[in-house]
């Protein structure tokens, strides 16, 4: 299981329910491998000199490494997305050597939408003072003119800007099976409206989804560091019934 981050300042906020879900599963026996992208973390360079195509490379890299620790393509092999490190779980498991699962974490259906959303935290900083007016606007124009812009302390570069936005939830290749789960802070706990739509159409293309929502609050962005206590066994359950070949009556039937 190789788990991959979300973008900027979500990553900070889901580390503890990143490390926490990493310890569960490992006390259930499987391999997990947790890294920091390029320019994140304690990885090597800036976040502004990162490039959405090279966090593809990073996260095949990973899984490769983490294969070839544990026997080569002998174990079942699953990519962990917590928001964007959605689309990067999608970008890359067409790239490996086998992928079995994906393991999706309220995915962020879009890079585009993803994009949208980091770029408003800047429109919001500037309505604080007075400068609003056209503020979107003028990230856009420059980024196409190849200029970074500074979003909550993130300089986000062109590069990784137009990679992102291009960037889409696909679904995976036919023999990988998918976990998707979401939190949700009223009870009972529900898929949101545009997540179900997109479950719907993967199910739709062949993909096995599994898909649940539990209650919990939005972790990844809550001001303090927040725990969803319930997505901890959710995933495990999801992640073993997905993972258990269907006996001879369930494939017959």
């Amino acid at each position: 299981m190789v788990y991959l981050h979300p973008f900027a300042e979500e990553m900070n906020k889901s580390r503890r329910m990143a490390a926490l879900q990493s310890r569960a599963l490992a006390a259930e026996g499987f391999a997990v491998l947790q890294i920091d992208l390029h320019g994140c973390g304690d990885s090597d360079g800036d976040f502004g000199d990162a490039v959405w195509s090279q966090w593809v490379d990073d996260a095949v890299d990973a899984a490769v490494w983490l294969m070839d620790c544990h026997g080569g393509e002998a174990l079942p092999v699953w990519l962990w997305g917590l928001r964007v490190g959605g689309l990067l779980a999608c970008a890359a498991a067409p790239r490996l050597p086998r992928c079995d699962g994906l393991l999706l974490w309220q995915p962020t259906l879009s890079g585009k939408q993803a994009l949208q959303q980091f770029l408003r935290l800047k429109v919001a900083s500037d309505m604080l003072s007075g400068q609003a007016r056209g503020a979107g606007e003028r990230l856009r124009q420059q980024l196409t003119a190849g200029d970074a812009v500074t979003v909550a302390g993130y300089a986000l570069a062109p590069a990784m800007a137009a990679g992102l936005e291009a960037a889409t939830l696909a679904p995976p290749p036919a023999h990988c099976r998918v976990v998707w789960l979401e939190v949700s802070a009223s009870e009972p706990a529900e898929l949101s409206p545009a997540a179900s739509m997109a479950i719907t159409r993967w199910r739709e293309a062949g993909s096995v989804v599994a898909a649940q929502a539990v209650v919990g609050p939005s972790f990844w962005q809550t001001t303090e560091i927040e725990e969803a206590p319930a997505l901890l066994p959710a995933t495990i359950s999801a992640v073993r019934t997905v993972s258990t070949p269907p006996t001879t009556a369930q494939a017959t039937a």
